[in-house]
């Protein structure tokens, strides 16, 4: 099976930054390359990810939004809610 390979056109101060770069760090270009694309696509992948050593529960973290809202009792209403007047109700103030 022949492989077929296209040209790519890359910017010219992009390949300038990746040369200084590659020179500061004592590597090659092509290992500068391929570090800052397989750190772009990890940010990529874990864009809306928070970041594990974040996570006190992360064997238990669900950020599934709306179980959250019903563990936490978030109802909708059509009308505004007055969180004051249902204290004083409770309470028994009124």
């Amino acid at each position: 099976m022949a492989t077929t390979t296209k040209k790519i056109e890359i910017d010219q101060k992009l390949l300038e930054t990746i040369s200084k770069i590659a020179k500061d760090e004592n590597a090659t270009e092509q290992e500068i390359m391929t570090k800052i694309i397989k750190k772009g696509i990890e940010n990529i992948q874990n864009k809306n990810k928070i970041p594990e050593h974040l996570l006190m529960n992360k064997d238990t973290y669900d950020p599934d939004p709306k179980r959250t809202e019903e563990l936490i009792g978030i109802i909708e209403l059509n009308e505004p809610f007055d969180s004051k007047k249902a204290i004083r109700e409770i309470r028994g103030i009124e």
